[in-house]
């Protein structure tokens, strides 16, 4: 992964994983035990959905540039689909407090957003990469020394 992408990914992953954090001594304080077990475990499904759809966007950017805007929006409209399906699935589970693994998915997933937005919006990348290969070589003259 370029420097960039892997400098995204954490300032993404760093300020959700703060917000699971505050999340988890909420809801232990809040729900108990369980309910620290449920922010613990939203935090981790977001951080892992949203890292591999931020791996896979910047894949796509790179190798099939056209279609990145559409991939975005796919990946977007997918990852929430798979966090509705995750909430559906876990919604009577006795492993964790629901509600507060509910709130805590939605809490760390805005967080996610609003970190990866301030992160791209302050990233210097170039729209258009230069063609190295022109600039390197010194052209020929005609003149030998």
């Amino acid at each position: 992964m370029p420097s960039n992408d892997v400098r995204i990914l954490l300032q993404a992953a760093v300020p959700t994983a703060a917000v699971g954090a505050i999340a988890a001594v909420v809801s232990g304080v809040v729900a108990g035990g369980k309910g620290a077990i449920g922010a613990i475990v939203a935090t981790l499904v977001v951080i892992l959905f949203m890292g591999i759809g931020l791996y896979v966007l910047q894949r796509t950017a790179k190798s099939l540039p056209h279609l990145f805007q559409a991939m975005g929006l796919m990946l977007y409209t997918a990852q929430i689909l798979l966090l509705f399906i995750f909430v559906a699935a876990f919604k009577n589970t006795t492993l964790f407090n629901p509600k507060a693994f509910a709130i805590s998915l939605v809490a760390t997933t805005l967080a996610w957003i609003g970190a990866q937005a301030r992160a791209q919006m302050k990233a210097k990348i170039l729209y258009v990469e230069p063609d190295s290969s022109k600039g390197d070589k010194p052209e020929k003259t005609g003149h030998s020394s």
